[in-house]
């Protein structure tokens, strides 16, 4: 489909361009960017109030596909990254069975390619069957179409094995993705420790159980010259660690999720297990300290660690539920409101976080309005008015901590390849 977006404002951090514009999009393609042009018998999208960006990319995602469709499928959560303004999402590997070979990254990419809304990217196993004892077939799955490694869910289990995959990384040039959380200090927690969970009875979770590893996967980035990435960091202390080893060179990225930079413990008051997380939600100076390292440069990318679990699942006593919040449709409406009209976060910087971060992490394509490039697109509406209701999620599952929230600012238009995957305007030929 050939389409002219007309007097947008095309905002691109990769090339610096921010103005009002036209853009042309022909044979899932980036034709033409420039003022006035001409129809030429495309569909013609009135983009007038409305901000065109790079197609934004959510780096980690469950989509739960093979094992727990109940949860989630391929289809339902690209769908929901659709609707939620992402053109592409990369997916952990702690389904069943495990991603841990070249069948099961072939299948996924099969899946995506019949029932994929948007671009899919798998993420690997570090471990086999994530145990943290024996190397996945790596090199095996990279060549299947994997693009990082991950034992999410789980930190990779001993020194010893991650410097191994972080000496592979190394040699493949992909990142290790560490879910940093050492187990014997989490001691079966189950929320941040600190006055809310004493006040309400529940085991606490410390900072340091965060700290430590991502202090131990730095120093093993810097001796082997791999590229750690420290997925959904949560603590004040463990960006500061980041934010020190970039200075020194270190091969190190981060990502924080729209979770944990708006919402604290406070959120648990009434045991509500939808604010139940891992890692937990913590304290007001440790979201301050997120928001700080977003504007600094300090992080790399938001991502929504969209993990969907069935509302049975959930609707049980806050020790017994599982950890996990779904995301893809609130991310981006949520940095709007609580970021960009909030003064804490510039809107290039936001869009920046949600394109051209993500992609260097995962070394993708360069995000870009560029002509020639391709049509991946997300436009967003500044102003429109949003209130979440979990009842109409694309997503198979409801597990949201912000159902109720009025929100203002939107993704109102995702395109893929030239094609549009969701529209919330009306469209005019």
């Amino acid at each position: 489909m050939k389409l002219l977006l007309r007097n947008g404002r095309v905002l691109d951090p990769a090339t610096g361009r921010d103005g009002r514009l036209d853009l042309v999009i022909d044979e899932g393609r980036i034709r033409a960017v420039g003022p006035n042009l001409q129809a030429d018998g495309a569909r013609v999208i009135e983009a007038a109030g409305l901000v065109v960006c790079p197609g934004f990319i959510d780096m980690h995602v469950h989509l739960r596909e093979p094992g727990q469709e109940w949860k989630e499928t391929i289809a339902t959560g690209t769908a929901a990254a659709a609707r939620g303004g992402f053109t592409a999402v990369a997916c952990m590997p702690n389904t069943v069975p495990v991603n841990d070979s070249r069948a099961v990254t072939e299948f996924v990419m099969a899946q995506a390619g019949q029932h994929g809304a948007v671009r899919v990217y798998p993420i690997g196993a570090v471990t086999k069957g994530q145990r943290g004892e024996e190397l996945a077939e790596m090199e095996d799955m990279l060549g299947a179409g994997a693009r990082a490694f991950s034992d999410d869910g789980v930190a990779v289990k001993t020194s010893l094995m991650m410097r191994r995959a972080l000496e592979y990384s190394k040699i493949f040039g992909v990142p290790i993705i560490d879910h940093c959380e050492d187990p014997l200090l989490v001691d079966g927690g189950v929320m941040n420790e600190g006055a809310v969970s004493s006040a309400l009875g529940l085991r606490g979770w410390p900072n340091a159980a965060e700290d430590i590893v991502v202090l131990r996967d730095i120093l093993l980035a810097e001796d082997t010259g791999g590229r750690f990435h420290a997925a959904h960091l949560s603590t004040g202390r463990a960006v500061d660690f980041v934010r020190r080893a970039k200075e020194r060179g270190v091969g190190v990225t981060c990502e924080v999720t729209p979770h944990h930079l708006v919402l604290t413990d406070e959120a648990i008051r009434e045991y509500d297990t939808d604010a139940k997380m891992n890692p937990p939600l913590r304290a007001e100076r440790d979201r301050l300290a997120l928001i700080a390292a977003l504007a600094d440069g300090t992080v790399d990318a938001i991502a929504t660690d969209h993990a969907p679990h069935h509302r049975d699942e959930k609707g049980v006593e806050f020790s017994q539920a599982p950890f996990g919040v779904v995301g893809l449709e609130t991310a981006v409406s949520i940095a709007l409101d609580r970021l960009v009209h909030a003064g804490s976060l510039p809107l290039a910087r936001m869009v920046e976080l949600f394109t051209m971060g993500p992609a260097r992490v995962l070394g993708l394509p360069r995000p870009t309005l560029a002509e020639g490039a391709p049509a991946d697109l997300t436009v967003i509406d500044l102003e429109r008015r949003t209130t979440v209701d979990p009842g109409t999620f694309a997503s198979k599952s409801r597990n949201t901590p912000f159902a109720g929230w009025e929100l203002r600012g939107a993704p109102v238009l995702t395109v893929v390849a030239g094609r549009v995957v969701h529209d919330g305007l009306a469209v005019r030929d």
